[in-house]
């Protein structure tokens, strides 16, 4: 079995869908993977480096993707209107595995299909607890909340702790993190480390345990909703829960130096959190980082890829691609997450791989196979 391990060449990408580490490993278990020269450079991957962990280094896209039988990606091939095809670079038959947006993009679902490719959309994988260590969006995610209050820290003109001085006492930075998943988490343990005083809020109740039990203060509307699918995301609100949290929180951002937003809905575009009326009343100099900012934004007034200063003096930070600026270490993330989903399927004695079709994991994030798209979600009828 071939893997093949293109660079990735979306704008804001520098990540790499495998490390020295993963490519050992699969080599370990007979495949023969075959990485594209300068694949991993933004990653601080050299090419000798994955030689050394025996790959094979290729000096071209179309010469690593030519016979592989396994593709490895971040991110969902180019087209050809936007440069380059890469679809086409791929045999039939071939299986493409990442992070494939399918939910966003599902035009090219349909060319996955048409081309006669199984393409495995890891975003998509069922919350279970055997999938935990699969799940790129937890692993992305986790180094994302970790980035936002880093970024925020870097625009925030003060100290984040209290400092006692001979000059004086210097108040420590209040932050605010709204959603509490994931990212969310560990911007709350990274902030509290930094010393801020940090708030939480989410629609799910039953994540106050989990916020309190980092150090921080949990704050919701009380209701009987429950903000919680059976699949354990977020799911959205009625419009009176909504009204009752504008309320609830524009009292409580005007006293906040920072406010992270992660709130994201699988499928649909990122809800509202902030709205100008809040963004009004914070205090000059205060900071907000918008995790969602590329799904539409929880921030009105946020700009992916731009740090945007309001009328009263206001930072909001938009970055793109967040876990793309810890490259290196998200790489390795995506990596593991990748090797985890397939070595139980690759044949130990042969090398080959054998996707279990009657795997709840592998039916959770296959778009297509044998020439059709086969995603409840995708098909006629799905959401």
């Amino acid at each position: 079995m071939k893997i093949a391990i293109p660079r990735e060449r979306r704008e804001n990408e520098k990540r790499v869908a495998a490390s020295p580490d993963t490519v050992k490993k699969f080599v370990a278990l007979g495949a023969e993977v075959i990485v594209e020269a300068g694949a991993g450079e933004t990653s601080s991957f050299k090419d000798s480096d994955f030689e050394e962990a025996g790959a094979t280094i290729a000096a071209d896209e179309a010469a690593a993707l030519k016979d592989a039988d396994v593709v490895l990606k971040i991110q969902h091939p180019l087209t050809k209107e936007e440069g380059t095809d890469e679809l086409a670079l791929m045999k039939k038959g071939a299986v493409l595995v990442g992070h494939l947006s399918a939910m966003q993009n599902r035009e090219q679902v349909a060319e996955y299909a048409k081309a006669g490719i199984t393409a495995l959309a890891l975003e998509l994988l069922p919350r279970i607890s055997r999938a935990q260590s699969m799940d790129v969006l937890s692993s992305q995610s986790n180094l994302s909340g970790y980035k936002a209050v880093l970024d925020a820290a870097a625009e925030y003109g003060r100290a984040m702790p209290m400092m006692m001085t001979a000059a004086g006492t210097i108040a420590p930075a209040k932050c605010f993190v709204m959603g509490v998943g994931v990212a969310g988490l560990q911007a709350i343990a990274t902030a509290r480390r930094l010393g801020a005083i940090v708030t939480a809020t989410d629609v799910r109740a039953a994540t106050k345990e989990q916020v309190e039990s980092l150090g921080a203060k949990f704050i919701m509307v009380e209701s009987e909703e429950t903000g919680e699918t059976e699949g354990g995301y977020a799911k959205e609100m009625s419009d009176d829960y909504k009204k009752r949290q504008a309320e609830l929180v524009f009292e409580h951002i005007k006293k906040q130096d920072m406010v992270i937003t992660t709130a994201l809905i699988p499928g649909r575009t990122a809800p509202i959190l902030i709205t100008d009326e809040m963004l009004a009343v914070m205090k000059k100099g205060s900071v907000v980082v918008d995790l969602a900012v590329e799904a539409g934004g929880n921030v009105t007034q946020s700009k992916p890829g731009e740090i945007v200063v309001t009328d009263n003096g206001v930072k909001i930070i938009g970055h793109r691609n967040v876990p793309s600026r810890l490259a290196s270490d998200a790489s390795s993330l995506f990596a593991k997450n990748l090797f985890n989903f397939l070595n139980p399927m690759i044949d130990k004695e042969t090398g080959n791989l054998n996707l279990n079709w009657e795997d709840e994991v592998v039916l959770g994030a296959a778009l297509t196979r044998d020439g059709s798209v086969i995603h409840p979600q995708l098909t006629e009828g799905g959401n």
